[in-house]
């Protein structure tokens, strides 16, 4: 074959392939991008993953960003010219299409792999990149599904999220545990310094299973969540995904066994006292000022209706504050991180919790008139 037959060749398939060509108004492209920029990594495994997946058809255009554990598609309508897909560098593209000014944007893909992006008399000039080594996101298809009210599945994820490790080595704690049963969903999370557990009756949820929901996906969940938009639910073996209006977060899931979290649970408390939830976050954060890098606790003691909080730092002073409370009995002092104790206070939804105690070296459980209840580890006593 001669390099003028290669040619031709070449020109024919190019004149056969269909190229993308779409036309929106450039709130709408803002808003989608919002939608989906927070799941492009700054530190992509692999570089394809730097860039977006755009895909145009029948009206409509939908953006997609994946980092191989959560993806985001994300649709809206828009007159498309030419359907069809393309992948470009993600960050670029958001920034500038940010700092456009036109009401309307044009974007068209070209036989040479190059995207154009036009705004009124302004042109700009993309290199995509394969689209073949996109990520295909996961087929959910033969999932198990069950539909949730929106403003009841962000509260579950943000009663449960915060107590989460981060980065925690045991890796089924950088997740939130879903056990599902018949009409009924459990939501945990714990990072082995504290816990929060919340249930949640759910009339239209069919089956059973247990599942560990990375950290990342709840956030990017609750981020998108809307209140007048119901949120759908599919589980299958080893993935999840959450479906808002035109927005849908995909996830895998943790594989592992979760701790049975039921051993630190105390079942019954030694001592139950009634505490003014605002007025104590006051408190702890006054004197947890007053805490050291290396011991970050504040000391409770519980006198004959009085609650005393104290911490002490070489470096800083001492603090020390009191509140009344409805104790009765001989003095008890245990001591908590004020930072775990504030975060779940903050979570409760009651004036007035309850905490229950049992010993100065066993977790002290922190419930409202909610389902939810919440754990928190005890720290060593200072006896100096």
């Amino acid at each position: 074959m001669t390099f003028s037959e290669t040619t031709v060749d070449q020109e024919t398939e190019a004149s056969n392939k269909t190229f993308l060509k779409l036309v929106i108004p450039r709130l709408e492209l803002v808003s989608l991008i919002g939608k989906i920029q927070s799941t492009v990594p700054s530190k992509p495994a692999i570089p394809i993953l730097s860039n977006i997946l755009i895909q145009a058809d029948e009206g409509q255009v939908t953006l997609n960003a994946t980092d191989l554990t959560v993806s985001i598609k994300a649709f809206a309508t828009a007159d498309v010219k030419s359907s069809g897909s393309i992948t470009i560098p993600a960050r670029r593209f958001f920034q500038l299409i940010r700092e456009l000014t036109t009401d309307q944007i044009e974007i068209e893909e070209t036989e040479f792999g190059v995207v154009f992006v036009r705004a009124g008399s302004s042109v700009f000039k993309l290199n995509a990149a394969d689209k073949e080594e996109y990520p295909t996101l996961p087929d959910l298809s033969s999932a198990s599904a069950f539909q949730v009210h929106s403003p009841t599945l962000k509260e579950l994820f943000l009663r449960t999220s915060f107590a989460v490790a981060k980065e925690d080595s045991r890796h089924v704690l950088n997740g939130v545990l879903f056990q599902l049963t018949e009409n009924h969903l459990t939501l945990i999370g714990t990072d082995g310094k504290r816990l929060a557990k919340v249930n949640a009756e759910m009339a239209n949820q069919p089956f059973n299973g247990q599942y560990i929901v990375p950290l990342k996906a709840i956030e990017e969940v609750t981020k998108t969540l809307e209140e007048e938009q119901p949120a759908k639910l599919f589980f299958h073996e080893d993935k999840m995904a959450v479906e808002m209006g035109s927005v849908t977060v995909i996830s895998k899931l943790l594989a592992g066994e979760y701790p049975d979290v039921s051993r630190v649970i105390p079942e019954k408390a030694n001592m139950t006292v009634h505490l003014h939830r605002e007025e104590l976050m006051t408190l702890l954060r006054q004197v947890s000022l007053f805490t050291s890098e290396m011991s970050h606790s504040v000391r409770f003691m519980f006198t004959e209706g009085n609650l005393e909080l104290s911490a002490t730092s070489s470096d800083v002073g001492e603090g020390k504050v009191s509140m009344p409370v409805d104790f009765t009995g001989e003095q008890f002092e245990i001591a908590f991180n004020p930072s775990f104790f504030i975060d779940i206070l903050k979570h409760c939804k009651d004036e007035t919790v309850t905490f229950g105690i049992t010993d100065s070296f066993n977790p002290g459980m922190i419930t409202d008139q909610t389902t939810a209840l919440f754990v928190i580890m005890p720290m060593r006593l200072n006896t100096n």
